[in-house]
């Protein structure tokens, strides 16, 4: 309901998780289970795994667009198959590569295509075995077909060897052949060399600020302050002392704070002559049971235009939505609420005594129990939103004081990757059926996520990187103990949610979670960080 605001623990800062660590387990389970993703070559769902996939949804081709980009910087060289390749560094950590291939190996690749063609064929008037005429065989197989087989053949041999000159640097699987296969294809001749470019993503260099930017970070957090436990400890014993009481009709007089009250609610806005305008859909209840000690939860004024109130009176009254309304279209606007009272309580609560303390608490026999186990859960609680809170304040910082220009290929697997644990949010909360994931799965709703969330995903990514070269800076460690107990727990997961898994990227993912921990903790260690209560 639009009346209702959502603030609540659940609503501050995230958990930064990125595509190299997770900082809680809660999103280090959601990072696992697999969701299915439209990749970007085409139209085909390709399984793009929260973290697990064997494969990113970043596949080599052999088809594609020549980059536009403008060369800064060239290296040449020589392989051992006598391939000359020319490196041209480029914007966004890409290296193109141009490979040209002699005709020894255009020619031995070919005669080796031929081979097998041979060995394969059943052409008529030749028994099995027996040599077939190289234009006999071309001739029955296709010159088109023959050169196309070629060609890949000579992409299969070189490709690694050209890629030599980035090994210790390329991004896994982001290599991708710029010169279209048709076109390759077309100009084979087995006499002469071949020539193609590649193009392939780099490990980026991250810049600091300065050399020490990092070792001494000034963060202001927001987080509840130190009695915000017992709030909410007091909060939850009055709550469930409320579903141990009952409701008794209020007779013969208006609404009191403290009562419940079953009210129609309607909403229109105003324009600005004060007239009536369209009717805000999302305020509108029928039925809708009001707790008047909950008025922190609803709009501003709202529970305070119904006290007085009987049932079956009406009442209308105007409210302005503030600027901090989680409904951003409504913020700021002027509404014309209108309430009718259809039923009013009055709530009994029970004495509170030692009586009722396992009622109100399981495996407690005391009121003093109950309140101390309550207590307890909203202290943890708050720790952990503070916890949260503090390294998502820290990352944001991170990201101000680097610069790395990030390749596509990184971007584009950590947009994913987030859209995929999205839709896992979704899918738990709304209860989705396989068929709404497919359909909010779709290439176009992918890219407009890709789109709209570029900065919020760029940022993911900075973090990240700047995460990984503060590792290594520091020379952190974790121990082979920690790395065990943690892939352990991880597997425990895996079984207890029956997901299948691939240990070996499970063993990888502990790793990077507990290596973006240990940066995490060693920052906030090194920081002079000021926390401030929530306005």
């Amino acid at each position: 309901m639009a009346l209702a605001s959502s603030r609540s623990a659940a609503a501050a800062p995230a958990t930064i998780r990125t595509s190299s660590f997770t900082c809680s387990r809660g999103q280090h389970i959601s990072h696992r289970i697999s969701v299915f993703l439209p990749s970007s070559g085409g139209s085909a769902s390709s399984a793009v795994s929260c973290g697990l996939s064997n494969k990113s949804p970043r596949q080599a081709t052999m088809h594609g667009v020549r980059a536009m980009a403008v060369a800064v910087k060239e290296e040449a060289g020589k392989t051992p198959l006598g391939l000359e390749v020319v490196e041209t560094v480029e914007p966004n950590s890409r290296v193109r590569l141009n490979v040209k291939v002699p005709p020894s190996v255009c020619q031995d690749s070919y005669d080796q295509v031929l081979k097998e063609f041979s060995k394969q064929a059943k052409i008529p008037g030749f028994r099995p075995g027996k040599t077939v005429p190289d234009a006999v065989l071309i001739n029955y197989i296709g010159p088109q077909q023959i050169r196309a087989s070629a060609v890949e053949a000579v992409l299969k041999r070189t490709l690694p060897e050209a890629m030599s000159s980035v090994a210790g640097r390329a991004l896994k699987e982001s290599e991708h052949i710029l010169t279209k296969f048709d076109d390759l294809q077309a100009s084979f001749s087995p006499s002469l060399g071949l020539s193609y470019d590649v193009a392939v993503d780099v490990a980026p260099e991250v810049k600091w600020s300065s050399t020490s930017s990092y070792k001494n970070l000034r963060v202001t957090v927001e987080a509840p302050d130190d009695l915000a436990a017992q709030k909410a400890a007091d909060a939850e014993l009055l709550s469930r002392l409320k579903d141990l009481g009952s409701l008794q009709v209020a007779v013969g007089r208006g609404i009191e704070m403290g009562d419940v009250t079953i009210v129609d609610i309607s909403a229109t806005r105003l324009n600005e002559d004060g007239t009536p305008g369209d009717e805000i859909l999302s305020c509108n209840q029928k039925g809708f049971q009001l707790d008047t000690e909950e008025g922190a939860s609803f709009l501003p004024g709202f529970v305070e235009a119904l006290i007085g109130l009987k049932q079956g009176q009406t009442h209308s009254f105007d409210l302005t939505f503030p600027q901090t309304w989680q409904q951003e279209a409504l913020r700021g606007l002027l509404a014309r609420f209108t309430a009718e009272v259809q039923e009013l309580f009055v709530r009994v609560l029970p004495e509170i005594d030692d009586s009722i303390a396992s009622q109100l608490c399981p495996n407690c026999t005391t009121i003093s129990e109950v309140k101390d186990t309550l207590l307890k859960k909203h202290a943890e609680q708050i720790e952990q939103v503070k916890r949260q809170a503090t390294q998502f304040a820290i990352t944001q910082e991170l990201s101000k004081i680097m610069d790395v220009d990030i390749p596509h290929s990184l971007l584009e697997e950590q947009g994913r990757q987030m859209y995929a644990a999205k839709l896992i949010e979704l899918q738990a909360s709304m209860k989705l059926s396989k068929e709404q994931v497919v359909s909010l799965s779709s290439q176009e709703m992918v890219q407009n996520f890709l789109i709209s969330q570029k900065h919020r995903i760029s940022d993911s990514v900075k973090q990240t990187l700047a995460v990984a070269e503060i590792f290594k800076l520091e020379d952190l460690k974790v121990s082979k103990e920690e790395l065990e107990t943690e892939v352990e727990n991880a597997i425990a997961e895996f079984k207890h949610y029956n997901q299948e898994y691939d240990e070996e990227r499970v063993k990888e993912q502990a790793k990077e979670l507990l290596e973006g921990q240990k940066v995490l903790d060693w920052l906030k260690e090194h920081a002079e960080i000021t926390y401030v209560t929530p306005q």
